[in-house]
């Protein structure tokens, strides 16, 4: 019987080193969707409390707020700067730029782990829509013009650095450890 109280239920680890000979958005994309995966196995069997926990004082990140961070970073340059869409933050605003990161609390866990599962099929439905990696996207960066090439790379980027950051979280809040 299952945990009610868990969020993520546990999942085999079905990631792979990808194509390793492959072209380079398959690559790219491999990449970024091996990151995706890992959000869930890092967050997989935590209560709402132990994904709101801020557990590397004195950090106000939780897992859950990373989640909740790495959802706008995906509506941001996968809607926002690619397609030109105009999309509102949902937790973030001008105001509160680190909303994301530390308005998640035990209660919103669940709803923070299903707005990064909706917005993973959002992102991904985006991407498949658009085929050239050197052409300028829609929106822009801060003014410039860029390409998806550029928008992938980030994104690899980020994902990067902040599963660092989950990695720390959740060896805190449980001892869990691994890739």
């Amino acid at each position: 019987m299952s945990d009610p109280t868990v969020i993520v239920r546990e999942r085999p680890d079905t990631r792979s080193d990808g194509p390793m000979l492959g072209g380079e958005r398959e690559v790219l994309e491999h990449w970024l969707d091996l990151y995706r995966e890992t959000v869930f196995l890092k967050v997989a069997g935590l209560s709402g409390d132990q994904l709101a926990s801020r557990a590397v004082p004195p950090s106000s990140l939780s897992l859950a707020g990373v989640v909740r961070h790495l959802t706008e970073v995906e509506t941001y340059w996968l809607r926002t700067v690619l397609l030109g869409e105009d999309v509102v933050a949902r937790w973030s605003t001008k105001g509160d730029r680190d909303a994301d990161l530390v308005g998640a609390t035990a209660d919103n866990a669940a709803e923070s782990i299903e707005a990064y599962e909706q917005e993973l099929a959002a992102s991904r439905a985006a991407l498949a829509g658009w085929s050239d990696l050197d052409g300028a996207v829609v929106g822009r960066r801060r003014g410039q013009q860029l390409n998806l090439r550029w928008i992938l790379t980030h994104l690899i980027e980020e994902y990067a650095r902040h599963l660092g950051h989950m990695d720390l979280l959740r060896e805190a809040v449980d001892g869990q450890t691994g890739y």
